[in-house]
């Protein structure tokens, strides 16, 4: 796992958001992961993404309804030819009670995420893995691995 800002809060930290990014920048990326949930063209997805920051590399699929993060969708960084399910969200940052919490996650190279897999702030998931449906990965993954589950533990 990365390096994780943790900010704390008087108040739960969600009153507070529109002080950790810009309310304009948030609402543009949140229209382009929007449009992007239901686009078909894949190719149209990669450059929208590129677009607001999100570093994807060649040949990158992503499902239909993929969540992106909407306030910092810069901090995602996907490899070359990977698969991003169904319904799957990536999340950079998370809003506590008592704190807010942001970091990047770093998805490598032929990478296989199922659908309606969710993927927490700071995650590095290692290139030729493979993730199942419906997982909650909160933790790093090894290269080469099969992990799956809420939360994930190896499978193969």
């Amino acid at each position: 796992m990365r390096d994780i800002i943790v900010i704390k809060t008087e108040k739960n930290s969600l009153l507070y958001w529109y002080k950790f990014k810009n309310p304009l920048k948030v609402m543009l990326n949140f229209i382009v992961i929007d449009v992007c949930k239901i686009l078909p063209s894949l190719s149209i997805k990669r450059f929208l993404f590129r677009l607001i920051g999100v570093k994807v590399g060649r040949d990158v699929s992503f499902g239909l309804n993929a969540q992106l993060d909407i306030f910092f969708p810069e901090l995602i960084d996907i490899g070359d030819n990977s698969i991003i399910g169904y319904n799957t969200t990536i999340l950079c940052h998370e809003f506590l009670v008592e704190e807010f919490r942001k970091g990047p996650v770093k998805i490598g190279k032929n990478v296989l995420i199922g659908a309606n897999t969710t993927i927490l702030p700071g995650i590095i998931i290692g290139n030729n893995s493979r993730i199942s449906a419906m997982s909650l990965v909160n933790e790093d993954v090894e290269a080469n691995s099969f992990v799956g589950g809420v939360p994930i533990r190896k499978i193969a």
